[in-house]
């Protein structure tokens, strides 16, 4: 299972338009290589170079395992959303205070769909998977404050 995307590369630099410092909206993301025993998928991203934790930026679960695409500023087919460390639904960008950050975003395959309602924490969903996880994989991109 892949996930890349077209905005940038593995362990590059994340452009403006998707941080506190630009529009602030998801990057465009593809995903491949999903199992056909896939009933769901999980995306998290999260930085763990904060400060005082590892803090979650978006949380979406139940997406559709036939999702190939999650296009720019967009929930994916079948998404969810819980709740970021922002105290809200939906994507918060990068936004470090100071130096570079990594942001990773986590995609989980899972064996089943989450009988869970909307706006559920990292650490609910984390919960909720535990012994679901066909597969999982990541994208890395950096950070810094203009």
């Amino acid at each position: 299972m892949i996930i890349t995307s077209a905005a940038f590369k593995h362990k590059s630099k994340i452009p403006s338009k998707y941080t506190c410092d630009g529009e602030n909206i998801n990057p465009p993301l593809e995903l491949s290589g999903i199992s056909r025993e896939t009933k769901s998928l999980v995306l998290i991203m999260d930085d763990p170079d904060a400060p005082s934790k590892t803090w979650v930026h978006w949380v979406v679960y139940n997406i559709d395992p036939s999702a190939t695409k999650i296009e720019e500023n967009s929930v994916p087919s079948g998404g969810v959303e819980g709740l970021t460390d922002f105290g809200s639904k939906g994507y918060g960008g990068p936004c470090p205070h100071s130096g570079t950050h990594r942001y990773f975003f986590k995609l989980y395959a899972l064996g089943r769909t989450l009988d869970a309602p909307e706006g559920l924490t990292k650490r609910q969903v984390l919960e909720n998977m535990d012994g679901h996880v066909l597969d999982e994989t990541e994208l890395m991109g950096l950070y810094s404050k203009k």
